[in-house]
């Protein structure tokens, strides 16, 4: 297999590059970066209503629904913001589900609108307890929807939804997942595990630059559409709904990343949905065994498929360590957020990065650590990552 990232750059006469391990952006395989190089075309043709028309039918099999997709030009925040306003009214109750900078959003975007977030509470690190989700929904039966995230890209951790959409499905809420990271990661059966709305983003899993938003919707769901006064213009689904009906959008389509969509989504068909999961899982084991082999622990205590967070150990500086993999290695990780700034760093597993990124990453953070002070026995945890991957992980079609 052949990294996507290498040959820019040289250090000492030796070829290097950046090495994008973050949880979004992530790397673009190269039929992707080809396809946003092409010639533009325009978006009310049929040209590009067959295109558009494919990649959203790929989109239902990518997010495991029979429920039609809508696409906005938008970040993943963007397909948050159209599902409460889409669902909700100003005076609604919604529950939300708290355990990271990402699920907090969700209640921000609450407040923003006049909805009262009742809050379920969740320590950094830890995954929410369904049944304490139950709990709540029974004692707000007035809620209308319950707002949770698939994988919380701060503290990497990856909640039970199989479970969350089980508690939700016999009330009168609707359950609403932020899967932006977690998509083509970690397991999210949508129809099958009765799951109303999934909203995802584009340069994560689909292995996209930023700048695409997706939904699905349950007929549960839809139901509140039409019910809900919240203030809604450009993220107002039922323009989106209406103009799907001709494989269109109400607004300007990011035309050139649209067509680097298809092409994403032809490699996850001819890879499988399932495959592109296990793939992630078995570059998470890996990683994870590289770092608790040099005695590092981990963070989260449900790790997800797309990303480790990892405790910076006692004595070195996070902020210096995530700076200096990149100064001496060009191996990009991204570090903690808020008040888990310096405690920690976040190692991404996701789309387009590969088993080669892994072991490259896991050597720049040996060399790091050792210059910042820490003791270890250089190249195990290379050795420890090598040896999961001596037991095969599937590759992103036929790319690599």
């Amino acid at each position: 297999m052949v990294s996507q990232n290498a040959g820019r750059g040289t250090q000492n006469g030796v070829a290097m590059s950046d090495i994008l391990l973050t949880p979004g952006p992530t790397p673009l395989p190269p039929q992707v970066r080809e396809a946003l190089g092409r010639p533009i075309i325009h978006h009310r043709t049929s040209q590009y209503r067959a295109l558009f028309k494919r990649a959203l039918q790929a989109m239902q099999t990518a997010m495991q629904t029979a429920q039609p997709v809508f696409c906005l030009t938008s970040s993943g925040t963007g397909a948050m913001e159209a599902a409460v306003v889409n669902l909700l009214s100003p005076g609604d109750e919604a529950i939300v589900i708290l355990g990271g900078k990402f699920a907090e959003r969700w209640q921000h975007l609450c407040k923003a609108y006049g909805i009262t977030a009742v809050t379920v509470p969740v320590a950094y690190g830890d995954p929410v307890n369904p049944q304490q989700v139950a709990e709540v929904l029974q004692a707000h039966p007035k809620a209308k929807a319950v707002f949770s995230t698939l994988c919380e890209t701060s503290t990497g951790v990856v909640n039970d939804i199989k479970s969350l959409a089980a508690a939700t499905r016999s009330s009168g809420a609707v359950l609403v997942v932020d899967a932006i990271s977690g998509l083509l990661a970690d397991e999210c059966q949508t129809d099958a595990w009765g799951v109303d709305v999934v909203v995802t983003g584009s340069q994560k899993g689909l292995m996209l630059p930023p700048g695409l938003a997706f939904l699905s919707m349950s007929q549960k769901a839809w139901a509140l559409v039409e019910q809900a006064t919240c203030p809604r213009f450009y993220t107002d689904l039922r323009l989106y709904q209406k103009s799907l009906a001709d494989d269109d959008t109400p607004f300007t389509s990011a035309v050139s990343t649209v067509v680097a969509l298809d092409e994403a989504l032809k490699l996850v068909l001819q890879t499988g949905v399932p495959q592109m999961i296990q793939r992630c899982a078995a570059m998470a084991q890996a990683a994870r065994a590289g770092v608790q082999a040099i005695g590092l622990t981990l963070f989260s205590k449900r790790p997800s498929n797309g990303v480790t967070a990892v405790n910076v150990p006692a004595g070195v500086d996070g902020k210096q360590l995530t700076k200096r993999m990149y100064d001496r290695s060009k191996v990009m990780v991204a570090g903690g957020q808020g008040d888990m700034a310096g405690k920690i760093f976040r190692f991404a597993h996701m789309g387009y990065i590969s088993p080669e990124d892994v072991l490259a990453g896991l050597a720049a953070l040996e060399q790091a650590l050792t210059e910042l002070g820490y003791k270890l026995t250089p190249g195990q945890s290379v050795k420890a990552a090598k040896a999961v991957f001596d037991q095969g992980a599937p590759v992103v079609g036929a790319a690599r």
